[in-house]
């Protein structure tokens, strides 16, 4: 048993089956297989045998499964939690009906503690995540917001806001009790030491393999005539909105590059106090006047105009165009023969990699750092094989150590086409936990068995001062806490 194992009855009931739970409800988007597909109303039973689910053709009454302080957890809740999992493609074999119901419980714990606790509720936020689902499955679905009320059972679009608000008030309370309870918890040194030498020697992880990379990037420049023409066709938008009465939301429609906004015409809601934009995009919305039509101005992301439509408070609901200019063959060209050409003289040795990335990058990123990449994820510089994104994975996986990739042609959400080359600087085989080589994996390790400890002794504490009644097939549950209150 290796160290994974020894901390997941801890660690993952209580954190992995909660992240999972949370991703259903309102993020299902009628599967990826097929977007038009639709879960019927009534869900058939599930029952359990020992660590996995099993459907049974049966199908129960709703009723009231649990109550926790002023939460209800009604038997079709789970129901459908499960099945829209399922739907999204999720793994559930080894997760017993029971562990997730006890995750259930312990949302609704959390979320009826910050209540009590007058944990504030942070309604932009909320009414702004519900309109990026609402989009999100939208857009998954070729607008089909009929399925979307056929899905939640209501009768209209007014009603759907006003469930998932209350669903995503409810999840933002859980978080930000858990938060309250595990957010100023940290390890010192001396713990995580204490931590690692708890662990048995014949029971300490084994770390897979892991990599340094490095990349250059050539971007292909923008010509000043390409920027002229785009800011030439926003300023002719404007005039045609102004003078000739045109709609703004027609041409968003037909013209726009901002695909996440097309669909609801270029709109976004934004807020003073909560930067959700670029600079440059808030900049100009908060300069301006109800009705009035930002001139062409310029993000990373390409050359905008802006419509204020309208100023409540501290929130401005705007929308805008986005238009790219073009990138024209020729400079396109330049740039691959630029990368070319200075692959070319790295393997002939006359620079080396991290010379030629503080010289020639055009990611700002990396360039500095001779172009080592930082894994997003845990901030460091080091890419574990087995958790690559398949992307970058398939781009060095043949890659030797000290060798140079074959030009690479990328794309990202700022830049149509840019060229790349990387290498591997560092490669570390995979290996038995080392205090000092993984010191910062073991104290990560540390940091979560401090806060499960923490969450056990809230939750056994907060169970026992809160009104909880089970009902039911869960009073035979074997759970964690004592929701029975034996």
């Amino acid at each position: 048993m290796i160290l994974q194992t020894m901390l997941s009855n801890k660690i993952n009931s209580k954190l992995l089956i909660k992240a999972t739970l949370l991703v259903g409800f309102i993020s299902f988007t009628f599967s990826n297989a097929n977007a038009q597909e639709i879960i019927q109303d009534d869900v058939p039973q599930v029952e359990t045998t020992k660590d996995t689910i099993v459907k049974k053709t049966r199908i129960k009454a709703d009723g009231v499964a649990a109550v926790v302080g002023d939460y209800i957890i009604l038997e079709s809740d789970l129901d459908r939690e499960i099945a829209q999992l399922e739907a999204q493609g999720a793994d559930l074999k080894g997760f017993s009906r029971c562990e997730l119901f006890g995750s259930l419980l312990e949302s609704k714990l959390y979320a009826h503690q910050a209540i009590q606790d007058s944990v504030l509720v942070n309604e932009l936020y909320i009414k702004s995540r519900t309109e990026q689902q609402i989009q999100g499955i939208l857009a998954q679905t070729k607008g089909d917001m009929q399925g979307l009320l056929d899905f939640y059972k209501k009768d209209s679009e007014q009603a759907l806001r006003e469930e998932m608000d209350e669903i995503n008030k409810n999840q933002y309370l859980a978080q930000e009790m858990q938060n309250k309870v595990t957010g100023d918890i940290e390890v010192t040194p001396e713990e995580v030491r204490t931590f690692f030498n708890d662990i048995p020697e014949d029971e300490r992880p084994i770390f897979g393999t892991e990599l340094k990379l490095a990349q250059i990037v050539i971007i292909p420049e923008v010509t000043e005539e390409s920027k002229q023409a785009v800011i030439d066709k926003l300023k002719g938008f404007k005039t045609d909105i102004e003078e000739n009465g045109s709609s703004f939301t027609t041409k968003v429609l037909f013209y726009t590059e901002d695909s996440a906004s097309k669909s609801t015409g270029g709109k976004y809601t934004l807020n003073r106090n909560q930067p959700r934009m670029v600079k440059e995009f808030r900049d100009v919305a908060f300069s301006m006047q109800e009705g009035e039509i930002s001139e062409p101005f310029e993000t990373d992301f390409g050359y905008h105009i802006i419509l204020l439509e309208k100023i409540r408070g501290q929130e401005y609901d705007v929308r805008h165009i986005l238009i790219r200019p073009e990138l024209t063959q020729e400079a396109i060209k330049k740039a691959k023969d630029q990368i070319d050409e200075v692959r070319a003289k790295i393997v002939d040795g006359s620079i080396t990699f991290a010379e030629a990335a503080r010289e020639f990058s055009d990611e700002e990123e990396t360039k500095y750092e001779g172009g080592q990449m930082t894994n997003p994820t845990t901030q460091d510089f080091n890419f574990e094989l087995t958790r690559m994104e398949p992307e970058l994975y398939a781009q060095i996986q043949n890659l030797k150590d000290g060798e140079i990739s074959e030009v690479l042609q990328d794309e990202d959400r700022v830049n149509r086409i840019k060229f790349k080359i990387l290498t591997v600087t560092d490669r570390i085989d995979d290996h038995k936990a080392d205090f000092a080589q993984d010191y910062l994996k073991i104290k990560e390790l540390a940091l979560q068995d401090k806060q499960v400890d923490a969450v056990a002794k809230w939750q056994k504490k907060t169970i026992e001062e809160t009104y909880i009644k089970i009902n039911g097939e869960y009073r035979d549950c074997d759970f964690q806490g004592n929701w029975l209150k034996k």
